[in-house]
């Protein structure tokens, strides 16, 4: 059986994510802690991969995203496809 980027991200997979998520700082954490709270029951297999893109990010970009301070589109055009603004989106406490 094949999984597809809908389905729901398993429980291993997750732990992983989790671990994967971890940042230097404080105010990244937060909004990540927040995300899983939120979303970990529900998480897709196309979710993660869009959190994963953004866990590449460096914590101070990261943040200016989170923050609003910069766009996706002109901070990081090179990953602004919709998946990775769905997941940021739900990082930001809105509804995707």
């Amino acid at each position: 059986m094949t999984e597809g980027l809908d389905d729901k991200l398993g429980e291993r997979a997750l732990s992983k994510l989790r671990w994967r998520c971890r940042r230097g700082l404080l105010e990244n954490d937060i909004f990540i802690e927040r995300f899983f709270n939120r979303f970990e029951n529900s998480l897709t297999i196309r979710q993660a991969n869009g959190l994963g893109i953004l866990m590449d990010l460096s914590d101070n970009d990261l943040l200016d995203l989170l923050l609003a301070r910069k766009s996706l589109a002109q901070s990081q055009p090179e990953i602004d496809q919709p998946d990775v603004r769905n997941v940021l989106t739900m990082l930001k406490g809105q509804k995707p």
